[in-house]
C-alpha cells in the first residue's frame, strides 16, 4: 500500500534541518518500537521506547500498572514520563520516540507535542494485521487478549492518530524500508548516519 498525509496537519513536521526529534505512534504491532530502534540507528539518534521511561519511573511493568492500579494511573504515568522526556530533549541530542499505542489518543499528550512541535509519524495496518503481529510477538498486552475487543480499540484510536502529521502504511513493507520511508518524507536524506 502507498503510504499519504493524514487528513490534519496538526503535528506536520518542521523544515527538514530543524528536526531535533521524531515521535512514532500507532496501534499496538504496528512496529513503533522496530522502526524506532532502525532510526536511531540510520540517523545516530537516541531512542526513546516510552512503556520503557513509565516501568522504569514506576518501578513495575505495564501490565503490573493496569493489573494494581488501573489504566488511568498509567495513562497518568505515561503522561509524567512524556513530559519529562521532552524536557529532555535538544537539538545537541536528537532523538526518536516510540510512543505506546493509546498515548497519542490522550489529549494531554497530543498537546504536549504541538507544543513543542516534534514531527509525529503513524504507523499503520489493517487491525486483522496487527491482531496476527501482536499473536506473533506473544508480548503480555493487556488490551489485546480478544479479538474482537482489539478491533473495535483499533478503531476507536484510529480517529486520533489521523491527526498525526504523517501517515505510512507499514503493510508489506520491511522494517528498514518504513524507516527510509520516514526519513524520506521528512526529506533528511542527509541526517543518515554513514554506514
Amino acid at each position: 500500500m502507498s503510504s499519504r498525509s493524514g487528513s490534519k496537519q496538526r503535528n506536520a513536521p518542521l523544515a527538514h534541518n530543524t528536526v531535533h526529534a521524531i515521535v512514532l505512534i500507532g496501534f499496538m504491532g504496528s512496529g513503533k518500537t522496530c522502526v524506532g530502534l532502525a532510526l536511531s540507528r540510520a540517523l545516530g539518534w537516541m531512542f526513546h521506547d516510552l512503556d520503557l521511561h513509565v516501568e522504569a519511573q514506576q518501578r513495575r511493568t505495564i501490565a503490573d500498572i493496569f493489573r494494581d492500579s488501573g489504566e488511568p494511573e498509567f495513562r497518568r504515568a505515561e503522561h509524567e514520563a512524556l513530559s519529562t522526556l521532552l524536557k529532555e530533549l535538544s537539538p545537541d541530542s536528537p532523538a526518536v520516540i516510540a510512543l505506546g499505542g493509546g498515548a497519542f489518543v490522550q489529549p494531554g499528550v497530543r498537546k504536549l507535542l504541538a507544543q513543542v512541535e516534534i514531527p509525529v509519524i503513524w504507523l499503520d495496518a489493517p487491525a486483522d494485521e496487527l491482531w496476527v503481529r501482536c499473536a506473533q510477538q506473544g508480548a503480555d498486552r493487556p488490551l489485546a487478549r480478544e479479538q474482537n475487543q482489539f478491533r473495535q480499540l483499533y478503531e476507536e484510536r484510529r480517529k486520533h492518530y489521523t491527526e498525526a502529521g504523517i501517515h505510512i502504511e507499514t503493510t508489506g513493507k520491511t522494517i528498514d524500508q518504513i524507516a527510509q520511508e520516514v526519513v524520506q518524507r521528512l526529506r533528511m536524506n542527509h541526517v543518515l548516519k554513514e554506514k
